[in-house]
């Protein structure tokens, strides 16, 4: 018998026309079957959802992009999704240079809306991310030498509690909980429905770059952009990518905001290595920019099911680093797999590791490394090997970042939160007491001393 007294919004029970279609996630072998989706229209939606749980006694989950990484993280068996992507406002405020969008919104579509506008809204390297989530777990991107991480730039935030109720915090009002959700990770303090974002101005024209090289020249490249890239101006973000040696190839793409001219000089280093395959470095009109960086990554027709895992490199890699990537990369087969880089420093790092959530401020760049699969029996092994590389790297690492989370990490809250993890837990225990918002490696309230 199902039970929608106090649903509103969009209700699709386990059985009902939709079904299916609501329970597809990035991950095309979801093999979760939550009992109810709720496709909130409007916070109000959120909180009768939550009360309606509670009452029946039936787990929650939040979801904001369908993105995640670790698909058990955002549906649960015989539970609840609250699902927040048909709530899509967009309100941008040009005097104050800030913009309310709802959590619905995927990172692209605000993207090329205050792009269109004449503003930059931080993004990562993928349009369909749902900025609920990349948000509230810190939010790392090209831009963000220059802006800060996403988290970096939220200023207030709607969220509904584990008793449905509206709680609204700025810095001079629930303080401790736009702390932590600034970089603490979605799903651990209530629903978010709404965020104030800072906006900078756009600049008329900014330069996109896109670089390959054949696949072994990955060690020599890797060596010369772990130097180079940290220490580059902080106007110019920079994505190192490596295949796997079975069909893979050496890819480096980003954005200088500045000239042409400019660009050419500072990646100079780069581009005077190995022998490129191909090479386009061109200055456009800012929205061009966002259009060239994010490429259509339609969560619906994702074909491989990944295991991701992630660090931060306050050093460049030595040869015995270099090898274990080699081993992996030698490997892994999906054409989907390999490793990412991303270079640090600038307004990242000028903040303090206490100042929000998002502990890992000092590193040079991040890393993360991927195997990829189409068959579920093939998952095991593809699960093994990311797995056993992080444990040839942990030498060279430290952290993990939990919008890439890993379920191998066990006792994760200190590799994902660094020494922000005790007061973390502090605010879980004050604004969700009884632990409702929960998956398998969030955040465990503090116990009363």
């Amino acid at each position: 018998m199902k039970s929608r007294t106090g649903l509103t919004g969009r209700v699709i029970f386990r059985g009902d026309p939709g079904y299916e279609a609501a329970r597809k996630n990035w991950d095309p072998h979801t093999d979760r079957y939550p009992k109810v989706f709720v496709f909130a229209q409007k916070t109000q939606d959120v909180a009768n959802a939550i009360k309606w749980a509670r009452k029946h006694n039936v787990p929650i989950r939040p979801r904001s992009g369908r993105h995640s990484l670790e698909v058990n993280l955002s549906q649960v068996n015989g539970g609840m999704v609250i699902d927040v992507s048909d709530m899509k406002g967009i309100k941008l405020n040009r005097k104050n240079g800030t913009a309310i969008v709802e959590t619905g919104n995927r990172v692209g579509r605000i993207a090329h809306t205050l792009a269109r506008q004449g503003y930059i809204a931080p993004f990562g390297d993928s349009a369909t991310v749902g900025i609920g989530g990349i948000t509230a777990g810190g939010g790392i991107g090209p831009l963000m030498r220059t802006t800060g991480l996403i988290s970096d730039n939220l200023i207030e935030l709607e969220m509904v509690d584990a008793n449905g109720k509206v709680i609204r915090a700025n810095k001079h009002r629930n303080a401790d909980l736009l702390w932590a959700s600034r970089g603490g990770g979605g799903g651990n303090f209530g629903v978010y429905t709404r965020y104030k974002l800072k906006v900078l101005p756009a600049p008329a024209t900014a330069t996109v770059y896109r670089i390959t090289w054949p696949w072994n020249q990955f060690e020599k490249l890797l060596k010369v952009w772990q130097r180079w890239a940290p220490s580059v101006n902080t106007k110019l973000g920079s994505e190192f990518s490596i295949g796997p040696k079975k069909g893979g190839n050496v890819l480096m793409e980003g954005l200088y905001l500045g000239s042409r001219a400019e660009a050419l000089r500072l990646l100079k280093p780069m581009t005077s290595v190995g022998t490129p395959t191909s090479k386009v470095i061109r200055e456009v009109p800012y929205p061009e920019v966002v259009g060239f960086l994010l490429d259509p990554d339609p969560v619906q027709t994702q074909r491989y099911s990944n295991q991701f895992s992630s660090g931060y490199g306050r050093r460049p890699f030595p040869d015995k680093a270099i090898r274990s990537m080699r081993q992996f990369l030698e490997n892994v087969e999906g054409k989907d797999a390999g490793f990412f880089f991303l270079n640090w420093g600038g307004a990242v790092s000028r903040k303090s590791p206490a100042s929000t959530a998002f502990y890992w401020r000092k590193a040079k760049f991040y890393v993360e490394w991927n195997s990829s699969w189409l068959k579920q029996s093939d998952a095991p092994k593809n699960i093994a090997i990311v797995r056993q590389t992080r444990r040839n790297l942990q030498p060279y690492i430290v952290g993990s970042y939990i919008n890439v989370p890993d379920q191998g990490i066990k006792n994760s809250g200190p590799v994902y939160y660094g020494a922000n993890y005790p007061r973390l837990r502090r605010v879980k225990a004050k604004y969700d007491p009884n632990n409702v918002f929960r998956n398998p490696q969030s955040i465990k309230p503090a116990q009363k001393r």
